[in-house]
């Protein structure tokens, strides 16, 4: 069903974690705290984390960020990010005059077409994705209001706000031409932050992976993960289980792969305790 992977199930296992501590007679030196982050997605833009680790009183030997999946992700890393919108705006004030009848969505085309032809580089790694497009009220009437989400990723931040200055001054001439408002704003952005490969959290993470016969997988992403790391607590994203449909009304997991999945988690926690995060 919706939202099963993206996060009930990391929250279900976050919850039973005292329960399988319990059962397990497992004990730890340090305090496990388990913590359900608000605002996190769109606008939120990790607001919940960010506040909880600047008022956090004590220091953190580090942390494990639990998502639904996928078994065998191991992210010690986040790339730069600026997730934006362009909303294009068209009057229907008396007074307002236009030459040609303009079409918001059309307009936000014609931003699209004009980002494509950006020279993004390859060193430092970058890349923009057009996520989602919404606008117009019915099928046959011009649409008077449409918005584009876009994000911009690079593992450079200052090749982000490149980029994102770019798109700024394409957005500005299409207004200018076209006599429409179109607006540019940041909905939520990222620095550019990392574990290196042979810290010994991640050496450890992929041992219990591969201990329980879980291959590893490492890869960008823009989540909490970023937040530990920016404020120097090392940190690992882990996943569950398999599923299908992310992000839609069927998703579906697979309950059986589980089992391993919470293994490892508590086999991280119980390096973390351990101290390797302290070397």
């Amino acid at each position: 069903g919706p939202g099963i992977l993206d996060n009930s199930l990391g929250v279900g296992v976050l919850l039973s974690l005292p329960i399988i501590f319990e059962r397990l007679g497992l004990r730890f030196e340090s305090d496990i705290v388990l913590a359900g982050i608000i605002q996190s997605l769109g606008k939120g833009n990790l607001r919940g984390i960010r506040h909880l680790l600047k008022t956090w009183p004590n220091p953190i030997r580090g942390a494990v960020c639990v998502e639904g999946v996928e078994l065998g992700r191991l992210n010690y890393f986040s790339d730069g990010m600026i997730r934006g919108e362009i909303t294009c705006y068209i009057s229907e004030e008396k007074g307002v005059m236009h030459k040609f009848t303009p079409n918001a969505i059309l307009i936000l085309n014609e931003v699209i077409n004009e980002i494509m032809t950006l020279r993004l580089a390859q060193r430092p790694r970058s890349r923009i994705v057009i996520g989602r497009i919404t606008g117009g009220a019915n099928h046959g009437k011009n649409a008077h209001d449409a918005t584009l989400g876009f994000e911009i990723r690079s593992d450079s931040y200052k090749m982000v706000k490149s980029i994102y200055s770019d798109i700024k001054d394409i957005v500005d001439g299409i207004s200018h031409e076209n006599e429409v408002i179109l607006d540019i704003k940041t909905i939520s952005n990222l620095k550019a932050t990392r574990l290196k490969f042979n810290h010994p959290l991640v050496k450890n993470s992929a041992a219990v992976l591969e201990t329980l016969g879980i291959k590893p997988i490492s890869k960008s992403t823009e989540s909490a993960l970023s937040i530990f790391l920016a404020r120097k607590i090392p940190t690992v994203t882990l996943g569950i289980t398999h599923g299908e449909n992310y992000y839609t009304a069927k998703a579906t997991m697979e309950i059986e792969p589980m089992f391993a999945g919470i293994a490892q988690l508590i086999g991280v926690l119980k390096a973390i305790d351990n101290g390797i995060c302290d070397e």
